[in-house]
């Protein structure tokens, strides 16, 4: 009699059980919150760029399930659907071969697990005392839209980590650093995680910026779109006009020169705009002597420079890139032809390029540029030999830089991003007016030393943090490599520098700390010749230090840097930064190998770059 009872509730509890079991496997977080910002995002076309990404959306939806539920993480139980589940919302602008989370190395249990096991709301502000906490919302709590909010929001995230969370974290899915920007956006945050500028600010997630706009205006932006129509043909025709009338003009010029002084079939202009050379590989040959050892000039991570000579007598300087195919000369020779187009006086001027295929050379990219007499600025500053260069030439270089790269960026159509700027691509004429050399050709040269990657070109201590870890590329970047470089041309120390036992010199955190400190002029270079007033060599370092800042919103732009220097506008305030600090070889090799990029890594909420080896990029002779 009691038999088939007893049958049926072990059968109800198994039931029930199962039912529960089912429960705490399905995925907490609610990913639909992904939807307004998935078809605006700007992923990365790289495989690294789209893992950053897909964490940073993933951060997101922890946000909203922190502000809804009280928890920064899904059970574990739920790991396997949650990463199914950001896979799927992510699907739409991620290539179908790319699956979360094997595609970037995760583990599947970093989902659930994060930093110092800190899982709730309730445990994260037992660790982060009142102060701390006080300090986000004083400066998170606010809409982040504007850059200066979100700069002073960051930096504050950024030293509330530093003091408080310094425990481990799994992985790099939800790291430490990542705690202190899910708090803020699910709890600290009014408007909430969803909001446009709490996502861009914190998230680095795009939002659709004309959504908010009604139908009574609609009529608005019709006329002005018909206008912006009207007025782009305009420019169309006038453009067309003008360029047809300077190749009649440029025809007849050919026809009027004699015989002897024509361009020979080896010389061929290709743009009527510019006078850029397509050469060929015998003309090549000939200028640097069949490539003569001789003539090397500049050795590097991407191939040899050589001094040569043109049949015209003018000496120039070729650039050979080494591993090349001819599958990118198309976009090489458009790209080449551009920057031809780009003239400045703080800028190398580019004669011509030659791209070609021989039996026993392989492959052939090589570019032709006026030769500096002087050299480059990495000669000066940390060559053999040779006179110091006094205060009031690293001025006029520093002010020449400036103003080069604000050309490119707001003088050149298209704007023109370096991408490399160092100390050897600085270059020095007669009268050490300085010309910024391989603007544009970063991008084409090969992985070697110089380069953090292929698809992040720049050179170890220069590249900006946002660049190398989001792949994040803007003309702050190039404030970046510029602040860098203005502090070795003001202090005569090189970026990165190895100091044995595994540790190492980074010159922006030694700078910054000197300069938290109020010792700002200790950053100058001693014995140099000529100093300066001290407001002015303050000034200048003050630049250096605010053009370095981690975070890209607090940098100035170039040409607000040109107008500081130049006139007697004040530096602005720089805002706080992370902790300076000296990670050892093994903490860079064990972070970078967590991360599974090896090649960067990540202390006190600052990140800095972890060599290949200790001797990467250290006589700095890798560009002219």
């Amino acid at each position: 009699m009691t038999s088939l009872p007893l049958s049926v509730f072990f059968l109800s509890c198994c039931l029930l059980l199962g039912f529960v079991r089912s429960q705490d496997s399905s995925c907490p977080l609610d990913f639909s919150v992904l939807q307004k910002f998935i078809p605006f995002a700007n992923v990365p076309s790289d495989n690294a760029g789209r893992c950053t990404f897909s964490v940073m959306a993933l951060h997101l939806v922890q946000a909203e399930y922190l502000r809804t539920a009280g928890l920064f993480l899904p059970p574990a139980a739920s790991a396997a659907a949650c990463w199914s589940s950001l896979n799927s919302a992510l699907s739409p602008r991620l290539p179908s071969s790319f699956s979360l989370p094997s595609s970037c190395g995760f583990q599947p249990s970093w989902i659930s697990e994060g930093c110092m096991n800190i899982t709730s709301r309730a445990a994260f502000e037992a660790v982060v005392t009142a102060s701390g906490i006080r300090d986000m919302a004083q400066n998170c709590n606010q809409s982040l839209l504007p850059v200066p909010a979100c700069t002073a929001c960051t930096a504050s995230l950024n030293t509330v980590k530093a003091t408080y969370l310094t425990g481990p974290s799994y992985g790099n899915v939800t790291d430490c650093i990542a705690y202190t920007f899910i708090y803020t956006a699910g709890v600290v945050n009014r408007f909430g995680p969803t909001d446009d500028g709490t996502a861009f600010c914190i998230f680095l997630l795009n939002y659709e910026s004309s959504s908010s706009g009604g139908g009574s205006t609609a009529w608005i932006f019709g006329v002005a779109a018909g206008c912006l129509v009207v007025v782009l043909l305009a420019v169309l025709a006038t453009w067309w006009l003008w360029r047809r009338r300077r190749e009649r003009l440029r025809r007849r010029r050919r026809k009027s020169m004699r015989p002897e002084s024509r361009p020979s079939l080896a010389m061929e202009s290709i743009g009527a705009s510019t006078t850029l050379i397509k050469f060929t590989f015998d003309d090549i040959k000939e200028a640097t002597k069949n490539f003569s050892r001789d003539n090397i000039i500049g050795r590097g991570g991407y191939g040899n420079v050589y001094k040569g000579f043109l049949p015209d007598g003018s000496e120039v300087a070729l650039k050979r890139f080494k591993n090349c195919s001819a599958a990118g000369d198309a976009s090489f020779a458009h790209e080449v032809e551009v920057i031809a187009s780009v003239r400045h006086v703080n800028l190398v001027a580019l004669r011509g390029y030659c791209t070609a295929t021989t039996p026993l050379e392989g492959h052939q990219r090589i570019i032709v540029c006026d030769l500096m007499r002087n050299g480059s600025l990495h000669d000066h500053l940390f060559g053999s030999g040779g006179a110091r260069l006094s205060w009031p030439v690293r001025q006029r270089i520093a002010v020449g830089t400036a103003r080069g790269l604000a050309y490119l960026h707001y003088g050149a159509q298209p704007a023109i991003i370096h991408r490399d700027i160092k100390a050897n691509n600085i270059l020095l004429d007669e009268t050490f007016e300085a010309k910024v050399a391989d603007f544009g050709l970063a991008k084409f040269a090969p992985e070697g030393m110089s380069h953090v990657s292929t698809m992040v070109a720049g050179t170890l201590g220069h590249v900006a943090p946002e660049y190398a870890l989001y792949g994040q590329l803007t003309e702050k970047s190039d404030v970046f490599s510029f602040g860098v470089v203005l502090l070795e041309l003001l202090s005569g120390r090189k970026a990165f520098v190895s100091l044995g036992e595994g540790k190492t010199f980074l010159l922006t955190d030694w700078a910054w700390s000197l300069v938290r400190k109020g010792k700002t002029l200790d950053v100058i270079e001693e014995g140099m010749e000529e100093l300066g007033a001290k407001e002015v060599l303050e000034k200048y370092v003050l630049v250096a230090v605010l053009s370095t800042h981690p975070q890209l919103h607090a940098r100035p732009s170039m040409d607000q840097i040109v107008k500081i220097l130049e006139t007697d506008l004040d530096v602005p305030s720089i805002p706080d930064r992370p902790l300076s600090i000296t990670a050892s070889r093994e903490d860079i090799e064990r972070s970078a190998s967590s991360s599974g990029s090896g090649q960067l890594s990540s202390f006190a909420g600052y990140q800095m770059f972890a060599p290949a080896n200790d001797d990467a990029n250290s006589d700095g002779s890798d560009a002219v």
